[in-house]
């Protein structure tokens, strides 16, 4: 049994402890060396795409990093699967895109635009997910497998 001096004791060392494992552990997080996000190789253009992914409300249907909704497929690898082609087509479509029976909104951009969104899905395709990719691929082939 503790007495109160020494649980206050144990209770202040734990604390001061934990605190500089908080501390240790935030600057390590926060190192360039652990900088896992490709901003060096982010340019006009991808600025550009976010904004149109933005403005235009992609998340509301798909994901993109694993976040987002799930009505549409997974975006952060997509030039990998479908490449840019198909992407620009997609998005400069006149009429609504319906691959596999979903519906996608027709946004008619222009080329410049589609390129910028595509500049925007490589620079987001070429970012370090630890090992995520490897999750999104069966979700992505099993719910195309339940449909």
């Amino acid at each position: 049994m503790l007495s109160k001096k020494q649980a206050r004791n144990f209770f202040l060392g734990g604390t001061f402890v934990t605190f500089l494992v908080f501390i240790g552990l935030t600057i390590y997080s926060l190192s360039s060396a652990n900088d896992q996000t490709n901003k060096e190789k982010m340019t006009a253009a991808v600025v550009r795409g976010k904004e149109l992914w933005e403005t235009n409300n992609c998340m509301g249907c798909h994901t993109l990093l694993g976040e987002g909704a799930y009505y549409a497929p997974e975006l952060t690898k997509v030039l990998d699967r479908r490449g840019a082609g198909y992407i620009k087509a997609a998005l400069m479509s006149p009429v609504p895109w319906q691959p596999s029976g979903r519906k996608m909104v027709a946004y008619n951009m222009s080329e410049a635009e589609a390129n910028d969104m595509v500049a925007f899905f490589e620079w987001i395709g070429k970012i370090d997910l630890n090992g995520f990719d490897r999750i999104v691929s069966p979700l992505a082939k099993r719910r195309a497998a339940n449909k």
